[in-house]
Protein backbone atom coordinates (compact mmCIF):
# COMPACT_ATOMS: atom_id res chain seq x y z
CA UNK A 1 0.00 0.00 0.00
CA UNK A 2 1.28 3.47 -0.84
CA UNK A 3 2.38 5.73 2.00
CA UNK A 4 -0.22 8.37 1.06
CA UNK A 5 -2.99 5.77 1.16
CA UNK A 6 -1.88 4.53 4.58
CA UNK A 7 -1.80 8.06 5.97
CA UNK A 8 -5.17 8.98 4.46
CA UNK A 9 -6.76 5.89 6.01
CA UNK A 10 -5.30 6.81 9.40
CA UNK A 11 -6.60 10.38 9.14
CA UNK A 12 -10.08 9.23 8.14
CA UNK A 13 -10.21 6.67 10.96
CA UNK A 14 -9.55 9.44 13.50
CA UNK A 15 -12.52 11.63 12.53
CA UNK A 16 -14.67 11.63 15.67
CA UNK A 17 -18.42 11.21 15.78
CA UNK A 18 -20.21 14.52 15.21
CA UNK A 19 -17.36 16.00 13.17
CA UNK A 20 -16.40 16.07 9.49
CA UNK A 21 -13.32 16.65 7.37
CA UNK A 22 -12.99 17.66 3.74
CA UNK A 23 -11.38 15.58 1.00
CA UNK A 24 -8.70 18.24 0.54
CA UNK A 25 -8.02 18.52 4.25
CA UNK A 26 -7.46 14.76 4.49
CA UNK A 27 -5.20 14.83 1.43
CA UNK A 28 -3.08 17.63 2.89
CA UNK A 29 -2.71 15.86 6.24
CA UNK A 30 -1.77 12.66 4.41
CA UNK A 31 1.01 14.49 2.59
CA UNK A 32 -0.50 15.42 -0.78
CA UNK A 33 -2.33 18.79 -0.68
CA UNK A 34 -3.60 18.26 -4.23
CA UNK A 35 -4.73 14.68 -3.64
CA UNK A 36 -8.43 15.21 -2.88
CA UNK A 37 -9.48 12.96 -5.77
CA UNK A 38 -7.22 10.22 -4.42
CA UNK A 39 -9.08 10.48 -1.12
CA UNK A 40 -12.34 9.98 -3.02
CA UNK A 41 -10.91 6.80 -4.57
CA UNK A 42 -9.69 5.53 -1.20
CA UNK A 43 -13.12 6.07 0.34
CA UNK A 44 -14.83 4.38 -2.59
CA UNK A 45 -12.58 1.32 -2.66
CA UNK A 46 -11.49 0.85 0.96
CA UNK A 47 -14.26 2.11 3.28
CA UNK A 48 -15.70 -1.32 3.91
CA UNK A 49 -12.37 -3.13 4.31
CA UNK A 50 -10.99 -0.60 6.82
CA UNK A 51 -14.37 0.35 8.35
CA UNK A 52 -13.83 3.99 7.44
CA UNK A 53 -16.40 6.57 8.59
CA UNK A 54 -16.87 7.69 4.97
CA UNK A 55 -20.01 9.61 5.85
CA UNK A 56 -17.88 12.11 7.81
CA UNK A 57 -16.10 13.34 4.67
CA UNK A 58 -17.54 16.25 2.68
CA UNK A 59 -16.35 18.58 -0.06
CA UNK A 60 -14.59 21.92 0.48
CA UNK A 61 -17.94 23.74 0.71
CA UNK A 62 -19.14 21.34 3.41
CA UNK A 63 -21.55 19.70 1.00
CA UNK A 64 -22.39 16.06 0.58
CA UNK A 65 -20.79 15.37 -2.78
CA UNK A 66 -22.47 12.08 -3.60
CA UNK A 67 -24.64 12.08 -6.73
CA UNK A 68 -26.36 8.75 -6.06
CA UNK A 69 -29.60 9.57 -4.22
CA UNK A 70 -29.54 6.47 -2.01
CA UNK A 71 -25.94 7.05 -0.86
CA UNK A 72 -26.68 10.78 -0.43
CA UNK A 73 -29.57 9.92 1.91
CA UNK A 74 -27.45 7.40 3.84
CA UNK A 75 -24.74 10.01 4.38
CA UNK A 76 -27.26 12.69 5.32
CA UNK A 77 -29.03 10.45 7.84
CA UNK A 78 -25.71 9.22 9.26
CA UNK A 79 -24.51 12.78 9.86
CA UNK A 80 -27.84 13.82 11.38
CA UNK A 81 -27.79 10.79 13.69
CA UNK A 82 -24.47 12.11 15.04
CA UNK A 83 -26.03 15.50 15.79
CA UNK A 84 -24.80 17.35 12.73
CA UNK A 85 -27.32 19.80 11.28
CA UNK A 86 -27.35 20.17 7.52
CA UNK A 87 -28.01 23.60 6.03
CA UNK A 88 -30.53 23.35 3.18
CA UNK A 89 -30.46 19.59 3.71
CA UNK A 90 -27.06 19.10 2.11
CA UNK A 91 -24.35 21.29 3.66
CA UNK A 92 -22.49 21.04 6.94
CA UNK A 93 -21.42 24.22 8.73
CA UNK A 94 -17.66 23.69 8.66
CA UNK A 95 -17.05 26.42 11.25
CA UNK A 96 -18.97 24.33 13.77
CA UNK A 97 -18.47 20.74 12.65
CA UNK A 98 -15.06 20.53 10.98
CA UNK A 99 -12.49 18.38 12.75
CA UNK A 100 -9.01 19.91 12.75
CA UNK A 101 -6.56 17.44 14.31
CA UNK A 102 -3.22 18.61 15.55
CA UNK A 103 -0.27 17.42 13.49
Amino acid sequence: MERFTERAIQVIQRIPEGKVMTYGQIAALAGSPRGARQVVRILHSMSEKYKLPWHRVVNAKGEIALRDDELFQIQKLSLESEGIELVEGKRVNLKINQFCPEG
